[in-house]
């Protein structure tokens, strides 16, 4: 599921992209654009999980290969291929949301059969795929254990692979984190409803921070450039300054999210994508601001201790 932290993130290049253009009309709809950053984490998750099935199953492709030789051996005959009846490829192949997303989006498109014999060879002499076929019952740890050993111990670790997603996906090193969690949940849990990743809840915050940071770029610029003092606002780092904006907007408001994690959030994301000093430089704007803020009452937050950040 995509939480916040994702979509501070989703925002934080939308604004990045909006500020570097020049042109506040650069999208037509900041909103749609947002929407079609998120189908975009959506689509590589639908690819991965698609890409895993594949390689899961090319064990009976295998076989036919190997069986249609014209001397094929007592090996060629009797290949193993107890991972094409894994219960949990089968929950995740017959999953509705999962395959009316792979009609969509249809992954077959872009994927690279090469790629999935060469994991798939890999896959069969590695002592954890041994191991997996010498057991003689079927067992549904082992089946999740097996999918998340290919996920995780192959498909992740590959190189060739990875470019190519690179090349597929301009949104993989941002969303990197984020798929293989969402992977990960998937094999443990492999009925759930795709449709769910991004809830209401999510995305009403979505549209309501990049609305906020939008429609009040002048409110929050007047409040940060007192706080800057030798500083000039001109020469402040570019994503700095869009994550103390943004932080500014949550203070202000998002009333159900507390002041302390909305600053410790920026803080870690300025520490990630900006400069080496960017975190300790936005902890003290934001918490600057923050006490300003509180003593003109203008901070007003509701305890909500289920309140998901």
């Amino acid at each position: 599921m995509i939480n916040r932290r994702n979509i501070r993130i989703k925002v934080m290049q939308l604004l990045y992209i909006l500020e570097s253009s020049g042109d506040k009309n650069f999208f037509k709809d900041p909103i749609i654009q947002l929407k079609k950053s998120l189908d975009k984490t959506s689509e590589l998750l639908v690819y991965f999980i698609y890409y895993l099935t594949e390689i899961t199953r090319y064990v009976e492709t295998d076989a036919k290969h190997r069986a249609s030789k014209n001397l094929p051996t007592y090996e060629d005959l009797h290949v193993n291929t107890k991972l094409a009846g894994n219960i949990i490829l089968w929950k995740l192949l017959e999953n509705n949301s999962l395959i009316e997303a792979n009609k969509f989006y249809k992954p077959s498109n872009r994927t690279e059969e090469s790629f999935i014999k060469k994991l798939y060879v890999e896959l069969v002499n590695r002592t954890e795929y041994k191991n997996y076929i010498q057991q003689p019952s079927r067992d549904n740890k082992a089946d999740k254990e097996i999918l998340s050993f290919i996920f995780n111990n192959l498909m992740l670790p590959n190189e060739l692979l990875i470019s190519h997603i690179e090349e597929v996906f301009s949104n993989w090193d941002d969303d990197a984190e984020l798929i293989q969690q969402l992977v990960n949940s998937y094999i443990q849990k492999p009925n759930t409803d795709i449709g769910g990743m991004l809830t209401d809840e999510t995305w009403n915050f979505a549209k309501l921070l990049l609305q906020s940071a939008i429609d009040k770029n002048e409110y929050t610029l007047e409040l940060i450039k007192p706080k800057l003092k030798n500083w000039d606002s001109d020469r402040i780092a570019v994503l700095d300054m869009i994550l103390m904006k943004m932080g500014i907007c949550e203070l202000l408001y998002f009333e159900t999210i507390p002041t302390k994690v909305t600053i410790n959030e920026y803080i870690d994301l300025a520490k990630e994508y900006s400069t080496p000093q960017s975190g300790h430089f936005v902890n003290g704007i934001l918490d600057s601001i923050h006490k300003e803020l509180v003593a003109e009452g203008k901070i007003n937050k509701i305890d909500f201790k289920k309140n998901k950040n």
